[in-house]
């Protein structure tokens, strides 16, 4: 395993893999990484011959320094993890790699980026589409993987990647959880033991709404999230969002199709987002 930290090394490393013919799958994350990244691999080398993950906090992304200079970090760890799935090629970039002196260029979805999710964190799918192209720009995979537990940051990355004519494919692998139901996030660590067990509300609102979603409409599915929700003092449900799966596009009255439902919920200062797609 080649672990890069400038561009050129990540170029000439990958330069070398599809020298021997063999087709690249990339994982973008930003480390700290547990068993749902390991599954992004897993996919990854489900599509493709060698693998490259890339390992960034990636500073545009983050509304507050402090969120920032709190997410957890253990790159030995990581290392060690990704060089036991056989990935070939890590790429950890510092900040003024991946953003240059005098650098003033961004990548936006304008729609997707500006509603929803990103009505709550203001700027965060900017910062997530510009890291992106640039590493998919550095990196140019074939494949690329991202999880679905983040569905609005699934979408907006298939929306750039389609109007941008990059020549690569998205795949969404689905959300991985403990055994418990919580989705696995590397922001869980950072949860009290009391929240942490209040967690749970997250995977219980959603069962509860996919229960109810037969010939339900979108008021219907609000109330049964919002009630479920509110039943838990340690919760406050910051985000929700009902919309067409795919396209985001807002739904009135009954379900017609495909639904993806989005909620996000802070525990004091720890935001935790989940989702589901449910038919009616």
């Amino acid at each position: 395993m080649q672990v890069c930290r400038s561009v050129k090394d990540c170029r000439a490393a990958i330069a070398a893999l599809r020298a021997k013919g063999q087709t690249i799958g990339m994982v973008p994350t930003m480390g700290f990484l547990h068993e749902g990244h390991m599954s992004l691999v897993e996919t990854a080398f489900q599509n493709a011959d060698a693998v490259v993950v890339s390992i960034f906090v990636n500073p545009s992304q983050f509304g507050e320094a402090a969120d920032l200079d709190a997410y957890p970090r253990d790159e030995a760890r990581d290392l060690e993890m990704l060089k036991a799935a056989g990935v070939a090629v890590v790429f950890m970039p510092d900040v003024d790699t991946m953003y240059p002196a005098g650098d003033e260029t961004i990548v936006e979805t304008t729609r997707m980026a500006n509603m929803l999710h990103g009505l709550v964190r203001p700027g965060h799918f900017r910062g997530v589409t510009t890291v992106v192209a640039r590493l998919f720009n550095i990196a140019q995979p074939d494949v690329a993987v991202f999880g679905e537990k983040d569905y609005q940051q699934l979408q907006v990355i298939k929306r750039m990647v389609a109007d941008l004519h990059m020549p690569l494919t998205i795949i969404g692998a689905p959300t991985v959880r403990e055994a418990d139901g919580l989705a696995m996030s590397s922001r869980n660590v950072r949860l009290t033991p009391e929240d942490r067990a209040a967690a749970l509300i997250l995977s219980q609102s959603l069962a509860a709404a996919e229960k109810a979603a037969s010939g339900a409409t979108v008021a219907d599915l609000h109330k049964v999230i919002a009630g479920t929700i509110s039943s838990e003092p340690r919760a406050t449900l910051t985000g929700l969002d009902i919309v067409q799966a795919e396209t985001l596009n807002p739904i009135d009255g009954p379900l017609t199709g495909p639904t993806a439902i989005m909620i996000s919920v802070a525990f004091g200062d720890i935001l935790l987002i989940d989702q589901r797609v449910v038919t009616p």
